[in-house]
């Protein structure tokens, strides 16, 4: 406990009293404080422990993806508890190696766990950079380059879902842009319960598809809505809204007497990549004067040349009736963090709405922080927007790639994306005991790996039971290994099946080759 002492006179301090006020003379305390030459030595090291460790085999596919260990052994090997006495610079920087390399390499050409993955060298930099200055965008007098570049850089994506005005803020991850989003809404239709709170609210409902990410119903739930409160579309065969169905819901709801205030549709639903048929979600909502929300966490946003943002040239019209943002929605939700590979985390809440929704919904008029008489524009503190008082900066990542690579260059890592992807498809469809859930449009693949003891056995009763265990023992095998990483999960009556997901924008042909060579050698003996 540090405690400050207020005495009338040195004459009644005891002696360990006067010790401790003494040490505010001192010299610095130890730990490199005071030392500068001392603390670039140690940043130079750690620095070129994390270029080595974490970047340089961290992306060569010669490298494990994963050191797995057991969570006790790990606990042993990490030396995790913490001591009264600190350690010497040298046992400090072994502690960085050993953190990097029981740690998994995201960056790596062989993790297809997440929809994140990659190294971008300009993003990665953006954060080095974010990190040392070690600011929150809340006012102009604190955080002056940010404010200006998280504006602007909001603004670019608004421009590219088509709006050419709104608002927008950087939120941390894409759970919590659908949660903003889900109580702007309410906000607006009862702006009495930022202060009454629940009991301005009559029964509310909000409508979204069952393929549609599980942020949805926590966020009804930690807004005080009810998990009740979210009313399930169904969902086709491909995982898509479908309209009638919001139709009757609607209804149904309102036959109950809750009122409904929000539709939460999807472009490229967490596993099966689906797309919502946003302009026919977004006539239903026209019609009963709902709030239209987009969750485009998993994918990207239409491009300004009315291309969508990374489709291939000559395939707009195949491509455009899934892909584009529709700028007749309220809100989206966009990740940069995942296909465009900015580094987590980089998550945007994009609004059309130019009534100052975000400050009116959220400010609290803090006067330590938010003073009215300052000698600059006070409209650029902005930080009264959000429902953090902290918050990381976010745009810098993204706003140095974009600067490195320009949009074209992001379009053509989309391009890559969706290139392999197809070649992927194709030689899953060539190979003996692979088989497609569905044929995918967009870089989310789903198959199963059907080991040969099943091979034709699709008829037997147990079939389904016995495939689902195929995918759980490859995860274990490849995991120990360090090959690879890829996901599985069931998904309705459907055995497990791996989910591919081709965000990486280093991976090649070979990349893919790799993956399925690698499955068949897990599971030669299943």
């Amino acid at each position: 406990k540090f405690i400050v002492y207020l005495v009338a006179s040195s004459s009644e301090l005891r002696p360990e009293q006067r010790d401790f006020i003494l040490m505010a003379a001192s010299k610095p305390l130890t730990a490199l404080n005071g030392d500068p030459v001392a603390v670039e030595a140690l940043l130079r090291d750690v620095f070129g422990i994390v270029v080595d460790e974490a970047i340089r085999k961290g992306t060569s596919a010669s490298e494990k993806v994963c050191e797995w260990k057991e969570p006790e052994e790990l606990k042993q090997l990490l030396d995790l508890e913490l001591q009264s006495q600190g350690e010497s610079q040298e046992q400090i920087l072994e502690r960085c190696r050993t953190v990097i390399h029981y740690s998994v390499k995201t960056g790596h050409p062989r993790f297809f766990n997440q929809l994140f993955s990659g190294l971008d060298p300009h993003a990665l930099a953006g954060r080095i950079i974010t990190e040392s200055l070690n600011t929150s965008p809340y006012t102009y007098e604190i955080a002056p380059v940010f404010v200006l570049m998280e504006e602007e850089v909001l603004k670019k994506l608004r421009a590219l879902v088509g709006w050419n005005s709104g608002d927008g803020v950087f939120c941390p991850g894409g759970s919590i842009s659908n949660m903003y989003a889900l109580n702007l809404a309410r906000y607006q239709r009862y702006p009495d319960c930022k202060q009454r709170g629940l009991r301005a609210l009559p029964p509310l409902a909000l409508f979204t598809s069952k393929e549609c990410h599980y942020s949805i119903s926590k966020g009804a739930a930690f807004l005080g809505l009810g998990t009740d409160s979210v009313r399930v579309v169904k969902a086709d065969e491909r995982g898509k809204m479908v309209p009638e169905d919001l139709e009757r819901q609607i209804s149904l709801a309102e036959a109950e007497g809750s009122v409904p205030f929000l539709v939460s549709a999807t472009s490229g639903t967490t596993v099966l990549g689906a797309f919502d048929p946003l302009d026919a979600i977004a006539d239903v909502c026209q019609r009963h004067g709902l709030w239209l929300h987009v969750d485009v966490s998993e994918t990207w946003v239409e491009g300004e040349r009315g291309v969508p943002f990374g489709c291939l040239e000559g395939e707009e019209e195949a491509l455009t009736k899934f892909c584009s943002v529709s700028p007749r929605a309220d809100s989206v939700a966009w990740n940069p963090h995942k296909l465009l590979g900015a580094g987590l985390q980089c998550s945007a809440l994009l609004l059309r709405d130019t009534s100052n929704l975000l400050r009116h919904c959220h400010g609290s008029q803090a006067s330590y922080l938010f003073q009215q008489d300052k000698f600059y524009d006070v409209a650029l503190d902005t930080g009264d927007k959000v429902v953090q008082c902290g918050r990381h900066v976010d745009c810098l990542k993204l706003w140095l790639m974009w600067k490195a690579q320009g949009e074209r260059g992001l379009e053509q890592r989309i391009d890559q994306a969706f290139a392999l992807s197809r070649y992927l498809v194709e030689e899953i469809k060539k190979r003996e005991g692979f088989e497609l859930v569905m044929e995918p449009e967009f870089v989310n693949v789903c198959f199963w790996f059907v080991p040969p003891s099943l091979r034709g056995q699709k008829e037997s009763p147990d079939y389904t039971e016995r495939l689902s265990q195929v995918a759980p023992v490859l995860k274990e095998r490849m995991m120990k290994k360090g090959s690879m990483m890829i996901g599985y999960q069931p998904h309705g009556t459907r055995a497990n099946f791996f989910r591919m997901v081709v965000a990486n924008p280093t991976l090649t042909r070979a990349d893919m080759d790799f993956l399925l060579c690698e499955l068949e050698r897990l599971g030669r003996d299943l």
